[in-house]
Parts: structure tokens; sequence; C-alpha cells
């Protein structure tokens, strides 16, 4: 049916709320196996996991080093386990947290996930990555080492 000049097109009906949910839940399960894998498989022990290539080759501390222990850690309510293990690990499970809420309150709504970041706010955070692998493989980052 042809729509007059100047009139508004009439909008599609919106998908079903569980259409909706189906990506957000879909990452949160994908998420929470990870989750309940590295809690159930301690990395700790050895031969359960690689060893990262960067540190075997150069004994470097890359950013995601200690993060499976850190995981560990956060799996079984040990906070401060965890940020020992890898700091920024735990600062990126937070920021997971609120973006997937962000992502699923929308979806919910029915609206697209749309974050839009500052250049400043993603510069930042890269020289907060880069400033954490620095200091952790230096004498005194000792602190920060998994």
């Amino acid at each position: 049916m042809p729509v007059a000049p100047g009139r508004p097109r009439p909008s599609a009906a919106p998908a079903p709320l569980w259409r909706r949910l189906a990506a957000p839940a879909g990452a949160l399960v994908a998420v929470a196996g990870a989750f309940a894998y590295v809690g159930a498989v301690d990395p700790n022990q050895p031969g359960h996991y690689p060893v990262c290539p960067l540190y075997a080759l150069t004994g470097l501390y890359c950013p995601g080093c200690g993060g499976l222990r850190s995981a560990h850690a956060f799996v079984h309510g040990d906070l401060l386990g965890a940020l020992r293990d890898n700091a920024f690990g735990v600062v990126a499970y937070a920021v997971f947290a609120v973006l997937w809420t962000v992502w699923a309150v929308r979806a919910a709504r029915g609206k697209p996930l749309r974050i839009d970041v500052a250049p400043a706010v993603l510069w930042v955070g890269g020289g907060a990555l880069l400033a954490f692998t620095v200091v952790r493989n230096l004498p005194f980052g000792g602190w920060l080492h998994p």
C-alpha cells in the first residue's frame, strides 16, 4: 500500500522479546561457560592450559598473563587473589558486566546497541594498558606479576 507524501511510514511490529534478547543471552552463556570451565579446571596446575607465547619466548609478561588464574580466583570469590594475578583483567570483567547490561537493557527495549566512546577515552584506556604492561615488567612492578 503506497504511503502519501509527507506521512510517516508505518513501522513494522517489533521482534518478540526472546528474539531481541537472544544475542545478549548467547554472549552471556558463552562467557559464563568459559568462566565455569576456568573455575573448574585450575590454571595453577600445570598441563591444563598453554603457556603464554610471549612469556615463553622472552620472559616478559603480556597484559593477559595471569588472566586465567585471575578468572579462576574471581570465580571462587577471591577478589584480592584475582587482582593480584591480573588487575587489568578484573577491570575488564567489570567493564564487560556494565557493557553487557547496557546491551541487554537496550535490546529488551527494542533499541540497537550504540556505545559512543570518545577517542580520548580509548587513548586513556590504551595508555593504561600499555603502562600496566610496562610497569609489570620492571623491577619495581613485581607486585603486578601474576
